[in-house]
């Protein structure tokens, strides 16, 4: 018998070839479980009926008349929605099996009990329409998911009601938004295994990033419990990101981001005979660690990396951990539909000039500005009431809300996280959101003037009243090839994977002192000396932040290293060049616990920074945590491409000091191909260049700081605004100067600076002068890669 005339087929004898059949979300899963199986997916086991059976349901039941009369009297206006959407519901409820099909079913049910070796398996009953998760029509979850259903009697019920599913209110207004035929649309049922992710946890991922398109991360959710509250955004859930090219050591745990997240409630199992589940609030302990450990996340990363390998395009997918096993599961697999389709030419680049206060914070989806007026709907039953081109404010979003989510201008929730519904619809809509806020609906109001900005980063804000912002289309089909070489500036790592798409040389400047200040927020001494520390106040605050850690210094090393390599990662393999910390006094006082260990100074910029700083007993130790940052970054990571860079380095003595610091701790110059740079800030760098350059690979030009030791000029002064000039002679003469001597000496030199995009004549200088690299901003990169172009062209 052919596929076609059959009523139920195992996953095992199904491929992706077969939509039409099983519908996407069965046709996906035996694909896996026939293609990927023995490269280590796990797929729970099941079967699948067919559209095939589904007619004959229809038909034998004389359904069909009843969904076209219905459908007429919605579209003369003579029902409503939701009247039509229940009496057709209410027919196919009704309805009989047909006795070879209630037979296959019960028969393959049966079976299915066999091979798990239970009498009455738990099984999830799950809809898959023939229409779903086609390329144009991505907005999957229009129809019933069952979890937990228990027995025969059960199984037939349920899957009835899988099938009055498709008339669902949502899935009438998707389908005619999508422009599908209802008597065109069949719906499979996929019976499978029930995971007990009940007692286990579940989530989402994507083998891609959902916000900025990097395709070399894994972005993973997490919340304990069964699935649906990740996918409906009932949770702010855990989010791990995996980088992918470093998959292949097993050695490595390249694993970017770690963020802990609120998972406020877990579903479980309503009861014993099943097909029921509620929710239950989450105990402290679970809310306060990690659903995953890191040999998960990696061994999900894989999975995602191998689903994404077979179908040849990013995938979107869902998974569940077996409380019971410990055994991780696929349980769905879908094409990505919003960030694999971006036009990779170009780049928006919102620039936000003032704004009122902040608000509320959340998770940023989506990088762009919108400002307008709040509608705040809190039930899915007053959405009549939703005003056209308003900001819509809610506390969580389902299908329901998916015909005013497309009027609106932007979306704020309560909860969620990356991959919620509210998240995903908002992405293929093109619209910014920010989830997960926690207290939107209470802080916000109907008709209040908002700016919703998502374009930081990974954190979105919402301003009071209508902010002032530039928007600017920065073209990447035209850029020019350069001989010098130009890299990004980078600080924020949250921003970073914005940026994947510039075609740039590498991060010529990655400063650690952004990545301390935003991420760690606590000094290092602090974390040493914890327990003498006098601040009690400030005491507090470092131990909820390190309440993971047994020891406090594994904190700043941790979360150092993973900001770090998010930078790293849109890089690589090209070089990434970090700088080590270069906080003035003044500046490290204000880090949580600092002003116990920081000086009072006059001239904090020219005072006890850099260098200095390193091998001092007042900060030797703080200054191991960042060559131990460096070396997880490097070692255990697997970023080798990270180069170390050392700032307001005075004298080679200090050089040899610093080094010899850096070697004590694991960092020595040469060894496992690390690179050790020193910033070209100070004249003596310039008048020793020579000696430098026995001690450092390269030298990094710092415009700024030379600038301003060279003129005198203080470079935050008002008054002396008009003497502060990168152009000056006698500065053009220190960088000339430096270039020549390091060049002689074998080692490289780069700038970073603003001076080549704002001044193509500085741009033109430096290629003569022969400079190696140059980096700068992000939103500049094209028009420095323009300057630079002209330079070399005039200069040959």
């Amino acid at each position: 018998m052919s596929k076609a005339n059959k009523n139920v087929i195992w996953f095992e004898d199904l491929s992706r070839g077969d939509v039409a059949l099983v519908g996407g979300k069965n046709s996906s899963l035996g694909e896996m479980v026939q293609q990927l199986a023995s490269k280590g997916i796990d797929v729970p086991p099941g079967f699948a009926t067919t559209s095939d059976a589904f007619r004959a349901f229809i038909k034998a039941n004389n359904l069909n008349h009843v969904i076209a009369d219905a459908m007429r009297l919605l579209e003369s206006g003579k029902r409503t929605l939701a009247q039509t959407g229940k009496a057709v519901r209410a027919a196919i409820a009704d309805g009989d099996w047909p006795e070879d099909i209630r037979a296959a079913i019960l028969s393959a049910y049966r079976e299915l009990s066999e091979r798990t070796g239970n009498t009455e398996l738990s099984v999830a009953v799950r809809s898959s329409a023939t229409a779903e998760d086609l390329p144009d029509a991505s907005f999957a979850g229009q129809q019933e998911t069952f979890l937990n259903v228990r027995g025969e009697a059960a199984l037939l019920s349920t899957c009835r009601r899988c099938y009055a599913s498709l008339f669902t209110d949502r899935a009438i207004t998707y389908r005619k938004i999508q422009g599908f035929d209802h008597n065109q649309v069949a719906l499979s049922i996929g019976v499978q295994l029930m995971v007990r992710s009940d007692i286990g946890g579940s989530g989402v991922m994507f083998s891609i990033d959902t916000e900025s398109g990097f395709d070399k991360v894994v972005l993973i959710n997490a919340a304990w419990g069964l699935g649906e509250n990740v996918v409906q955004g009932a949770v702010t859930p855990d989010e791990y990101e995996v980088f992918k090219p470093l998959l292949g050591n097993p050695a490595l745990k390249p694993i970017v981001e770690k963020t802990c997240g609120a998972k406020e409630i877990k579903m479980i199992y309503a009861g014993s005979e099943g097909g029921e589940t509620r929710n239950v609030p989450t105990s402290k302990a679970e809310r306060g660690s990690y659903v995953l450990s890191d040999e998960e996340i990696l061994n999900l990363a894989r999975q995602a990396a191998t689903i994404e390998k077979h179908y040849g395009q990013a995938m979107d997918m869902e998974w569940a951990k077996d409380g019971e096993t410990g055994k991780l599961y696929i349980v769905q697999a879908r094409p990505e539909t919003v960030q694999s389709r971006a036009d990779v030419t170009a780049l928006k680049n919102y620039t936000i000039k003032k704004t009122g206060k902040t608000l509320i914070t959340g998770l940023s989806v989506g990088a762009a500005v919108k400002a307008g007026r709040v509608c705040l709907i809190e039930n899915v039953k007053d959405i009549d009431s939703f005003v056209d081109g308003s900001i819509l404010v809610t506390s969580t979003t389902d299908p329901d809300w998916v015909p005013i989510m497309k009027r609106a201008a932007a979306i704020v929730t309560d909860h969620g996280g990356r991959t919620s519904h509210a998240a995903i619809v908002s992405r293929e809509l093109g619209l910014p959101a920010i989830v997960g806020t926690g207290n939107a609906t209470h802080v916000l109001h109907d008709e209040q003037e908002v700016t919703i900005s998502c374009a930081g980063g990974e954190e979105g804000y919402v301003y009071e009243g209508i902010a002032e912002y530039e928007v600017e289309d920065v073209r990447l089909d035209h850029v020019p090839e350069t001989k010098t070489r130009i890299m990004l500036n980078l600080a924020d790592p949250s921003a970073a994977f914005r940026w994947w798409r510039l075609p740039s040389d590498g991060v010529g400047l990655a400063r650690m002192e952004f990545v301390v200040n935003s991420a760690v927020q606590v000094h290092p001494m602090a974390l040493v000396h914890f327990d003498t520390l006098r601040d009690e106040e400030a005491k507090a605050e470092i131990a909820e932040l390190t309440r993971r850690y047994d020891n406090k210094s594994d904190y700043f090393v941790e979360t150092l290293a993973r900001g770090l390599s998010r930078i790293a990662a849109v890089a690589y393999p090209k070089p990434v060049i970090v700088r080590m910390s270069d906080f003035k006094t003044n500046e490290y006082a204000e880090l949580l616990g600092g002003r116990a260990f920081e000086p009072k100074e006059e001239n904090p910029m020219i005072g006890f920074r850099g260098a200095s700083r390193y091998y001092s007993d007042n900060y030797r130790d703080g200054f191991a945590l960042e060559c131990k940052a460096i070396k997880m970054l490097r070692e255990e990571m697997g970023f080798d491409n990270v180069v170390v860079m050392i700032p307001f380095c005075r004298s080679p003595d200090e050089a040899d000091k610093v080094l010899a610091v850096m070697a004590e701790n694991g960092l020595a110059r040469g060894e496992n191909g690390l690179q050790v740079y020193v910033m070209g800030e100070i004249p003596s760098n310039v008048i020793r260049a020579a000696e430098f350059a026995t001690r450092f690979d390269g030298f990094s030009i710092g415009s700024n700081d030379l600038t301003q030791l060279t003129l005198g000029v203080d470079r935050d002064s008002g008054e002396l605004a008009d003497l502060f000039s990168e152009a000056d002679p006698a500065v053009i003469w220190m960088i000339e100067t430096l270039i020549e001597r390091a060049h002689a000496a074998g080692a490289k030199v780069g700038l970073c600076g603003q001076a080549p995009s704002n001044n193509p004549a500085f741009a033109k200088l430096l290629v003569q002068a022969g400079i190696d690299t140059i980096s700068v901003t992000p939103d500049s990169f094209v028009a420095v890669k323009e300057n630079v172009a002209e330079a070399e062209k005039s200069a040959k």
